[in-house]
């Protein structure tokens, strides 16, 4: 699965090109508020945790760990979380978004103090940042909160520079793709939550 494929001007591999497909099925179907996202996602965090490990991104392999118990907890979120009831969309309080940003800021911290020391990463920072940026956005989405796309916009567009200086081209097109269907999230979910109101 790690042989070279070459896809138009792209070079990948065919374990990346499949964990493509179904991170960019995942994020349409979260759009779409569909519970079978989870799966997908589940899938999508096995495939990219051995794309990543292959390209020593520690820290996005073991955020693909993280990701499958979240996406666990997820599914079982939008279906029952509210009383039995499935999740509405909603926003964050403004404690809500601080406690985010805080959460954001010590991950960042722990897990490139992690990395710079007990790894051998060229991008420990890097990595450190947008892990944690990734596991506050994921535990939004969860939660159905609409701030999660805000997360995912921010990390994606910074993904995508350094998807590219580790070499993994489709994934970093993946990521562009996901800072649009990002944007597309937001939209969407803040007309559900307008409507709501």
């Amino acid at each position: 699965m790690n042989d070279t494929l070459a896809i138009a001007s792209l070079t990948t591999t065919p374990l990346e090109l499949i964990s493509f497909v179904l991170a960019a099925t995942t994020v349409v179907l979260n759009i779409r508020q569909k519970h079978w996202a989870w799966l997908f996602s589940i899938v999508s965090s096995v495939t990219y945790a051995a794309v990543f490990f292959e390209a020593r991104l520690y820290g996005d392999m073991g955020l693909q760990f993280v990701f499958i118990v979240a996406s666990v907890w997820g599914w079982y979120q939008w279906l029952h979380g509210a009383g039995n009831e499935p999740l509405a969309v909603s926003w964050l309080k403004p404690s809500g978004r601080a406690w985010a940003l805080a959460a954001w800021l010590a991950g960042f911290v722990l897990l490139s103090t992690f990395l710079a020391n007990f790894t051998d990463t060229d991008v420990p920072h890097a990595d450190g940042f947008l892990t944690a940026g990734s596991l506050v956005g994921q535990l939004l989405l969860a939660r159905k909160k609409i701030e999660n796309w805000y997360m995912w916009i921010a990390v994606d567009i910074l993904y995508v520079g350094l998807y590219l200086y580790k070499g993994l081209v489709l994934t970093a097109v993946l990521y562009g793709v996901f800072v649009l269907l990002a944007i597309a999230g937001l939209r969407t979910w803040s007309g559900i939550a307008r409507d709501r109101a």
